[in-house]
């Protein structure tokens, strides 16, 4: 029996609008090959096969399709809610794949073109002037009745129309209609009064098959932008019968006789006219959504079936229920913040809350149907119903707006992620489950249980709330290697930009922000030593820089005389303290390096301190018999930690071991602690549990590749203000005073 090779769809572009049509594809067992100018589109991502080719390109991605076809046999071409019908046209035309011929799709594209045949044939339009010139423009306002509309003949989305009632406003609408049309030719037509609709039409075998007819809410004069639509339209049938009619006529006055068709039509006081006419599906989710939730019908697998050549199936409504989108206008600024996303999808009746910019990026006073910030499609069983549901959720959706150098955790989040590739999410918490077993990464090891148990470890603690007493302005300040820090956090060290973090940042730009960003809010940093032997010379310089104000960690390298040459040279660079990440004695990096690393004895430690005239610090303590070592050894600090999880599988977190490990320690050194630490709260537990301060790494990461310097010195006044909120809600005027009744283990935890 021969084997039945899947199809190969091509779809020409990889937006947003491509997407629903992309995956419904898939699902249809199809092979998938989607061309667009940017490689890190959706829908490229998402493709069997991406080709780095411009939708408007039309020569070029023929070429392209040809050479694909060659190799492995095209089945169908389409697109999705973009100007890109004449490269569909183009494309199955070389490849002799069904669709319509390109003058058609060149009709269909061309507003001026479009409007002089549909005028041929009897379709009522507005009337019109092609124009070229201001001049043109200048006399062609003579011969027509103000208000009028000028646009771009071969743009979409509404970009460059602009309504005309004064003549003062010719001029600038002019520029404007100009400076968004590709090939700067324009179309100067009557305004027409009155409702619109948004229709969609699937044409084949000579007949066309309405799919939607939708109430089209235009606002925001003197430009036309698309508030949303519902479906199906409240309009009386014999106004949309007569819309439906006019439609079908202008389908097949411009010959589009396979594939689809998009209309918009205002029902004018003379009756139906034609404002626009696509060879193509809506982009602006009717046809991804609101249709077929209203109808039960997959739209876009019935317009790929007829891409393919073949008969449509299941057309037939099965639901009867009204359809909302709306679109999301926030006042324009930078977006700080988008708020209520989850909470506003559970509500019933809300299908998708679609965004499409984030905190960080700006939103703009629209002029067009480009550029919102986000959609969000209900449905109901009646109009009204639909409608309150969208309403409800957008009230619940809040999005803050601040000024253009506004700074907020979700915008160093969202410039984080972007810097990072694939490297780190940027997550909301970060709790290691998406990084887990990446390392080299940002991950924890092997299954990544010693990252979250870190976090789990802390929540297992909850805290006293004590609201009677004096403190009304704690002091955070704590002491350390003989400097004052105005809170008791230090940033964790953390190297390897290429090995771990993809190369978002290199080594000195990450240790200037880490240390400025620590000294600007009064604490310290550190910086690490990493697997290339010469590494730790750029955050010794750093620290140079700064006075010595900041902390190197080097790795326990297998003989103690490459680590005296770092300690040597960190003390040149006049280095308040130093330290040894003793964890790191088995580390997975050190080993990819070729790079020699081991446990050491109290005696080689011993050795070690010998050659110090500054503190000497010792990470990677997790029990009382290796603190007590410490100790022996001659360490001035520990710093109990399980190196986020980076080194070994299945260890406790640190929150687990603290307690044993200070009382041990009785105050003899100073115990800093890290893991898991990410808010406020979280830093109040650990010194209940006995910490002197704590260290943060992955958060402090994140907000350096997301901000630098500002993230950092951002991320750290945040967690001073939630520190200083904790200890005046458990009573704690400073930090010597942050003491285990302010904390209680969960009933039932060990």
């Amino acid at each position: 029996m021969p084997i039945k090779h899947p199809k190969h769809l091509l779809i020409i572009g990889g937006g947003v609008f491509q997407v629903p049509a992309i995956k419904t594809a898939k699902s249809m067992a199809l092979k998938v090959v989607v061309t667009d100018y940017n490689p890190e589109a959706e829908g490229m991502l998402l493709a069997d096969y991406p080709i780095e080719v411009s939708t408007r390109n039309i020569n070029l991605t023929v070429n392209i399709a040809k050479q694909f076809h060659r190799s492995c046999p095209l089945d169908g071409v389409m697109t999705v809610g973009t100007d890109a019908s004449q490269t569909v046209a183009a494309v199955a035309d070389a490849l002799n794949l069904p669709g319509i011929p390109f003058e058609v799709a060149e009709r269909a594209t061309d507003k001026i073109k479009m409007r002089q045949v549909l005028k041929e044939k009897g379709v009522p339009v507005p009337d019109f002037r092609p124009i070229w010139t201001l001049e043109e423009c200048q006399q062609a306002i003579q011969d027509m009745p103000l208000p009028l509309v000028i646009k771009p003949c071969d743009n979409m989305g509404a970009r460059g129309v602009r309504k005309i009632e004064r003549l003062d406003d010719l001029i600038s609408a002019f520029r404007e209609a100009k400076e968004a049309s590709i090939s700067g030719k324009l179309i100067l037509e009557e305004f027409m009064e009155g409702p619109e609709l948004s229709l969609d039409a699937l044409v084949f075998e000579g007949s066309i098959h309405i799919t939607g007819v939708a109430d089209r809410i235009i606002e925001r004069a003197p430009y036309f932008v698309e508030i949303g639509h519902t479906l199906p339209s409240a309009l009386p049938e014999k106004q949309q019968s007569r819309a439906v009619a006019v439609f079908k006529q202008a389908i097949f006055a411009l010959g589009i006789d396979i594939g689809a068709a998009k209309g918009d039509i205002k029902i004018t006081p003379e009756g139906p006219k034609i404002v626009e006419i696509a060879a193509r599906l809506s982009g602006g989710w009717m046809s991804a959504y609101t249709y077929p939730l209203s109808t039960g019908v997959n739209l876009y697998k019935a317009a790929i079936q007829i891409a393919l050549g073949e008969t449509p199936t299941d057309l037939k409504p099965k639901t009867s229920l009204v359809s909302a989108e709306r679109s999301l206008f926030p006042l324009p600024g930078k977006i700080l913040s988008i708020r209520g996303v989850e909470e506003a999808r559970k509500i019933k009746g809300v299908k998708e809350i679609i965004l499409m910019k984030e905190a960080g990026d700006m939103a703009e006073e629209p002029r067009s149907n480009l550029g919102k910030v986000g959609y969000v499609i209900t449905v109901g069983k009646t109009r009204e119903e639909a409608i309150r549901i969208n309403d409800l959720a957008r009230e619940i959706l809040k999005i803050e707006i601040g000024a253009s150098n506004d700074l907020t955790w979700d915008i160093i989040r969202n410039n984080a992620r972007k810097k990072f590739y694939i490297a780190c999410k940027a997550c909301v918490v970060c709790d290691g489950l998406e990084c887990a077993g990446k390392v080299p990464g940002i991950g924890g090891i092997g299954t990544g249980s010693s990252f979250t148990e870190n976090l789990t470890a802390l929540a297992r603690y909850q805290i006293n709330l004590r609201t009677i007493h004096e403190v009304k302005i704690p002091d955070t300040s704590v002491e350390l290697f003989g400097h004052k820090l105005a809170l008791p956090v230090l940033a964790a060290p953390i190297t390897g930009m290429e090995t771990n973090l993809a190369g978002g940042m290199d080594e000195r730009e990450y240790a200037d922000a880490i240390l400025d960003g620590c000294l600007e809010c009064g604490t310290l940093g550190m910086v690490g030593d990493g697997a290339s032997p010469k590494k730790y010379l750029i955050g010794l310089e750093a620290i140079k820089k700064r006075g010595g104000l900041g902390i190197p960690i080097f790795k326990p390298r297998e003989y103690n005389l490459d680590i005296i040459k770092r300690f040597k040279a960190a003390e040149d660079a006049g280095a308040i303290a130093v330290g040894i990440d003793i964890d790191a004695a088995s580390f997975k990096t050190m080993t990819l390096k070729g790079q020699a690393v081991g446990p050491k004895t109290i005696q080689e430690l011993q050795e070690l301190k010998s050659h110090l005239k500054i503190p000497f610090i010792l990470k990677g303590i997790m029990n009382v018999e290796s603190a007590l070592a410490a100790i022996e050894a001659g360490a001035d600090a520990i710093v109990v930690s399980n190196h986020g999880g980076r080194v070994m599988d299945h260890m406790p977190g640190t929150a687990e071991v603290l307690p044993e490990i200070t009382n041990a320690v009785g105050g003899r050194i100073k115990v800093l602690v890290d893991g898991g630490i990410r808010e406020g709260t979280d830093i109040l537990k650990m010194l209940a549990l006995g910490a002197d301060a704590v260290m943060i790494g992955r958060p402090v990461c994140i907000a350096a590749f997301g901000a630098g310097q500002e993230g950092v010195s951002f991320y750290l006044r945040e967690k001073l203000n939630e520190l200083k909120k904790a200890m005046i809600l458990t009573g704690c005027g400073s930090i010597c005073h942050i003491d285990p009744s302010v904390i209680f283990r969960k009933k039932g935890e060990r």
